[in-house]
């Protein structure tokens, strides 16, 4: 009897470990920000300020302590060039793909620093034949990209957005297997209302 109930209170416990490392993981699981499509008016070389679509999404956490820290993580996003741009830029300047890095600073509320910046995101070689219409490129945090570290403040909610400027440091490669650096500097474009640039939904602070 002695042994039964020992393997018994063995088995419970055990069974206890499992739904507790599960509510655990559950409670700490990542929760995905994204924004919506942000307008920046960039200056091109030759052609000056154009539109650039931009959006972007982090990893953080589901939920994070007042005063507690946490870093965003898988940092990603998107550049689009609108159809015009893809004809005139890409296909007949002879462009066929990007390569390079991109700076993006990023603003906080309820949270310290008030602004910071993600430099390094990296944007990858990317090569494609055109096509009519808007072409996209993406971009990634990797082992280089540096992230900031932001604090908690009171309980409630905090969020980031980013910022009002944007940098693209980029090689555009022509067909001929040539690079030529561009570097894009990027400035969010004045709406009424205002263009929304949070990410969502945001951070509970508890």
């Amino acid at each position: 009897m002695t042994q039964r109930l020992r393997r018994a209170s063995g088995c419970f416990a055990a069974v206890f470990a499992v739904l507790a490392s599960l509510t655990a993981g559950t409670a700490s699981a990542a929760t995905t920000h994204t924004t919506g499509v942000v307008v920046y008016m960039c200056g091109f070389p030759m052609i000056g300020q154009q539109p650039l679509d931009i959006t972007a999404r982090f990893d953080g956490p589901g939920t994070v302590a007042a005063a507690g820290t946490f870093s965003p993580s898988a940092i990603a996003g998107t550049a689009t060039f609108s159809a015009i741009h893809n004809a005139t830029i890409f296909s007949a300047a002879n462009y066929d793909g990007v390569r390079g890095e991109v700076t993006a600073p990023l603003t906080g509320a309820n949270l310290t620093p008030a602004s910071a910046t993600v430099t390094g995101l990296d944007v990858p070689e990317q090569i494609t034949p055109y096509v009519p219409g808007p072409r996209t490129i993406t971009f990634a945090q990797d082992a280089t990209t540096t992230v900031p570290s932001f604090t908690a403040g009171t309980p409630g909610s905090a969020t980031l957005a980013l910022g009002t400027t944007f940098k693209l440091e980029l090689d555009f490669h022509k067909r001929d297997g040539s690079w030529d650096p561009w570097t894009l500097n990027c400035t969010v474009k004045n709406t009424n209302p205002a263009q929304n640039r949070t990410f969502a939904p945001s951070i509970p602070v508890v």
